[in-house]
């Protein structure tokens, strides 16, 4: 068998720092199916989500600044996926903006690897 399904999750509860959600591993590429993300605290608190493109050694925004309320989420999933390359990576970077209380944003994923042999 030269792929599997798997799921990452996540609970980003500092201010401003990165964590990474999923990296893809060497020798294979990933189909990112599904991407949530929701905001577990009783405040609002800002995201971001970057996919670092490890090709090119730089982040690029999939969402950038979104506030979510309380109990809020965003949820990619069905029509479209995300292919990353060995090294890539999905992080999530939350920012509370209502001051105080200590971010919760969880996040999960479910991806298809597909490995390749090496010499391949």
């Amino acid at each position: 068998k030269n792929s599997r399904t798997k799921s990452e999750i996540i609970a980003c509860t500092t201010d401003a720092l990165a964590v990474k959600l999923y990296t893809c591993p060497a020798n294979s590429k990933a189909h990112t199916n599904l991407l949530f993300v929701t905001n577990a605290a009783s405040a609002a608190s800002d995201i971001d989500i970057q996919w670092y493109r490890a090709s090119a050694a730089t982040s690029y925004f999939i969402i950038g600044g979104k506030n979510l309320d309380q109990g809020e989420f965003i949820q990619f999933d069905g029509g479209a996926f995300i292919v990353l390359e060995p090294g890539d990576y999905i992080q999530i970077t939350p920012d509370n903006t209502a001051g105080g209380a200590s971010p919760v944003i969880d996040a999960f994923c479910t991806v298809e690897e597909f490995f390749n042999p090496v010499g391949g």
